[in-house]
């Protein structure tokens, strides 16, 4: 999620919409928990919310670094999908799902809260650094450690070697699971007696309880196994414990059953490494480990060795919410649909997704790992009600549904949610898919899951990455109907978020302007194509596989940072029905992308639809009950959105929408399809048709100029020569000479419905190719088509002013980047309060004042002089040589320095 400088596109009649730009405060108080708003100063104590981990719910998912224990401990034990169990009695523990090893069992106060999620649960806006310098860690004293390798094995020897096959980086430990021959990971079942962890090891069922003790001040950890149909020797490795004699860790093996016996022993290892072997049985083998500062045996005929009974229901408070009902008289209204956050665990609510069941029941997701059934998310919204599902996940981004069952994406894999004691509350969460490898890497998020028309996922993962290269980072992904294998489809992607076309499968995504990527593209992503992103740190000499052009480029001021795409297929939507819906994150909006297949290859046409949104729109779905959209999302950093985190109905009000149907590049000009009829007059005067068109550059900096078609910089105008107006009154083409394929093109439209009402909007395009104008094939009076120049009547002129400047900083975004009152959370760049006229220290060491040479210099070339604190930054600031007028930066230098 990111965000850098807009700016402004210039014209001399659509409207200019000042949006309100608010800092993002890291502090809640009550009444901003009420409302979603952001308010107060950095007070972090002061937060609503309880903690992030609960202490009623037995895990969590999130990574665990602990590679620097100390010298006695493995320095490899890194473990990138992990389930860190609450156990009670400050025991906690962490287990491997892709090694199926317990990775660390450990006393004391659980883990650092460092994660994306954790970090900011409370404290809103606050970043975590890209890479894997700054991970989760344990907090207290370990007592066991494993390395990284299996933590079940096969054969005659047990070996600390890691078998899975690297990828392009050896040097990544996130390789994905094992081969399914060693095992795999099944599911974790909730209990009345906490956690059962499910797997398979070498052609074993194997089912693992975790359970802590106490005895005084003393605490135990018991492992408690049931293996069944053991087809050859297997070896448990429980670890290493600390040889330090200060702290009397003991281990002890507990066999369930006399028979048994002979089945399990303990094997000394000379480098202390405590393991066991497992010989063949075709009978159930049962036993216990016990890990503490005191030896506390397992009891007799442990009855939760054969009992899976679920627990008792944790939240079954339901939280009631009205929404409240857009009374705006356009085609299509936002319904506000506040969220639950006044609620009995004072949980945090940070919604990613939403999905909806046959009957018009809502799953909804949140960042934080908790997932939520809505409702009365129908008709007059007049009772929403909130009900907690479950809760553990790790930085879950999006969910579906399929077959009415929930599987939901996050950085673990995609988990199939069940409830089978029907309590309204997940018992199982089942394994579906681990098909594909994750790393540690704080950016490589599980950005979106959608489902395709054969039962399969399409799944797009976060690209970013600051130390290592991961196999299936900023890829999107196949994941076959039944989970076991995965393939790669598109690779190359910064942040892709996605669409899938319910019917024809088409898939769909958006990314982020960066190094080689000159601004926001929308891709059809289809044939292992590459799409052009590099990590900061890989070679920027050459690419390495051709770029795939996208469907479309938008202006990076239009949409800085895309987000998901929805079809509205099935929906009762009017004239959107089965149109694409595009997202837009920084300056919250949302986009009506209309197609354009004439040609030989797809292109399509971006036009706003709203920007009535307080929070920053992530995904959407269309309910399959009342037929309307719904659309979520959050932030954490890089939006100008007034919310944290909000949902709203867009509901179609049967009043005529003046968006357009089609917008088609042609030959001789572009062809404009509406649904209402025109005014005549108006629609057939080619001075209220604006156009200009650009292009832009792949290159190993941030983005990108603009470029004239003779390679100058900045924008070309293009003026109308003539309009026409097609018989039935509803399409105009617009008659332009010199019609080009080129990256971007901008055409604007001043126009009246026939009966008074005027509107006034802009589409973005890419044009691949021109196809052929036959007016009388399109509706129109057999014509030809008058290409003679006309003189353009545009007059662009620049307030020079400080409200000149403050009017186009909020209206290009950058105050989502910028603050100017000393606030730097949820900021990407540094403050403009003092900024102009100090010092600056530059990537090297060299020290400048930010004078006005110095400002211009970054503006129109940002890479010339980098400052230092900046220089391992994440995201980046693109040029706006050739975008913004000497005027307009004039305008904006006034207002940095009135931001004292």
């Amino acid at each position: 999620m990111y965000c850098a400088l807009s700016c402004l596109f210039r014209g001399d009649f659509w409207p200019r919409h000042c949006l309100l730009s608010c800092s993002l405060a890291t502090s809640l108080l009550t009444a901003a928990a009420q409302s979603g708003h952001l308010s107060g100063t950095r007070a972090v104590a002061q937060s609503p919310w309880a903690d992030f981990v609960e202490k009623d719910f037995p895990f969590i998912s999130s990574v665990l670094d602990a590679r620097k224990l100390g010298p006695q401990w493995p320095t490899n034990n890194l473990t990138p999908r992990g389930l860190i169990l609450n156990l009670g009695n400050d025991c906690w523990a962490c287990f491997d799902t892709d090694l199926l090893r317990m990775s660390a069992i450990w006393h004391g106060e659980g883990i650092t809260m460092v994660g994306m999620a954790s970090g900011s649960y409370r404290d809103p806006g606050a970043k975590v650094p890209e890479g894997q310098q700054k991970l989760p860690q344990i907090i207290g004293t370990p007592w066991i450690a494993n390395g990284l390798y299996p933590g079940w094995q096969t054969g005659e020897q047990a070996v600390e070697i890691d078998p899975r096959q690297p990828g392009q980086d050896q040097r990544e430990i996130g390789r994905g699971p094992l081969p399914e021959s060693l095992g795999q990971f099944q599911a974790i079942r909730l209990t009345q007696r906490g956690v059962c962890l499910e797997y398979s090891a070498g052609g074993a069922s194997i089912r693992e309880w975790v359970e802590s003790r106490n005895a005084g001040a003393e605490r135990s950890v018991q492992q408690w196994f049931r293996l069944e149909n053991v087809p050859q020797t297997l070896w448990l490795m429980l670890g290493y414990k600390p040889s330090n004699p200060e702290l009397p860790v003991q281990t002890a093996l507990s066999v369930h059953h006399a028979a048994h016996k002979a089945v399990v022993e303990e094997v000394k290892d000379p480098s202390g490494l405590i393991k066991y072997r497992i010989a063949p049985s075709t009978k159930p083998v049962e036993f216990a480990v016990t890990v503490g500062t005191v030896s506390l045996m397992p009891g007799k005929n442990e009855p939760r060795l054969s009992s899976d009974v679920p627990p008792d229901a944790r939240w079954p408070q339901v939280v009631t919410a009205n929404a409240r009902l857009a009374t705006a008289h356009e085609a299509f209204v936002l319904d506000d649909i506040p969220l639950p956050l006044q609620n009995p665990w004072r949980r945090n609510v940070r919604l990613a997704d939403i999905a909806f069941f046959r009957d018009g029941r809502a799953a909804t997701v949140t960042m934080d790992g908790d997932v939520w059934i809505i409702t009365g998310l129908h008709e007059g919204l007049a009772e929403v009600r909130w009900k907690r599902f479950t809760s553990g996940l790790h930085e879950p981004l999006s969910l579906c549904v399929r077959d009415d069952e929930l599987f939901v994406f996050d950085r673990n894999g995609i988990w199939r949610l069940r409830d089978n004691d029907r309590n309204d509350e997940a018992d199982v969460h089942e394994m579906f898919s681990n098909a594909f490898a994750q790393t540690a890497e704080t950016r490589e998020y599980a950005n979106g899951m959608k489902l395709a028309p054969d039962g399969s996922f399409i799944i797009a993962k976060g690209g970013q990455q600051g130390s290592t290269l991961g196999q299936h980072n900023g890829t999107v992904m196949q994941v076959s109907p039944d989970g076991k294998s995965a393939k790669v489809i598109g690779w190359g992607l910064r942040q892709p978020f996605i669409g899938v076309h319910p019917k024809t499968g088409v898939v769909t995504a958006s990314d982020q302007q960066g190094h080689y990527v000159p601004t926001t593209p929308l891709h059809i992503i289809r044939d292992h194509q590459y799409y052009g992103f590099l990590a900061g740190f890989q070679p920027k000499e050459k690419y390495p596989a051709s770029i795939a052009d996208p469907l479309t480029w938008i202006p990076h001021p239009v949409n800085a940072s895309g987000a998901g795409q929805v079809w509205l297929t099935d929906a009762r939507m009017g004239t959107l029905n089965d149109a694409l819906i595009h997202l837009g994150y920084t300056r919250p909006e949302m986009f009506l992308v209309r197609m354009n297949g004439r040609g030989t290859r797809p292109q399509a046409a971006v036009i706003s639809l709203t920007r009535n949104l307080e929070f920053a729109p992530l995904n959407g779905a269309v309910n399959p009950r009342d037929g309307q959209l719904y659309v979520t999302g959050f932030q954490i950093w890089g939006s100008i959105a007034k919310k944290i985190s909000g949902l709203v109905r867009m509901r179609h009000t049967a009043l005529p929408s003046t968006s357009p149907r089609e917008i088609a590049p042609m030959d001789k000009g572009i062809l404009l399809r509406f649904d209402v009829a025109l005014d005549p007059k108006k629609a057939t005067d080619p001075a209220n048709y604006s156009i200009e068109r650009w292009n832009y550059r792949r290159t190993a900096s941030y983005g990108s100029p603009h470029f004239k078609l003779d390679g100058s910089t900045g924008q070309e105008w293009m003026t109308a020569s003539s309009a026409y107006l097609s018989k039935d009154g509803k399409n105009v083409f617009v008659g332009i000479p010199d019609m080009r394929s080129v990256m971007q093109m901008r055409i604007g439209w001043a126009l009246v419905m026939r009966g008074g009402t005027g509107f006034e909007q802009n589409a973005y395009l890419t044009v691949h190719e021109l196809t052929r104008f036959e007016p009388t094939t399109e509706g129109f009076e057999a014509l030809a088509v008058d290409l003679t120049p006309r003189v353009s009547q545009v007059a662009v002129a620049t307030e020079v002013s400080v409200h000149e400047g403050k009017r186009l900083a909020e209206l290009m975004g950058c105050l989502a980047c910028h603050s100017t009152d000393g606030v730097t959370v949820g900021k990407v760049g540094p403050t403009w309060k003092g900024l102009f006229g100090s010092e600056r220290v530059l990537k090297g060491g060299k020290k400048v004042i930010a004078d006005e040479a110095y400002f211009r210099e970054s503006i129109l070339d940002p890479t010339v002089k980098v400052v230092k604190e900046y220089e391992k930054s994440d995201t980046g600031m693109p040029s706006y040589a050739g975008v913004l007028s000497d005027a307009q930066i004039e305008a904006l230098l006034l207002y940095i320095k009135a931001s004292k």
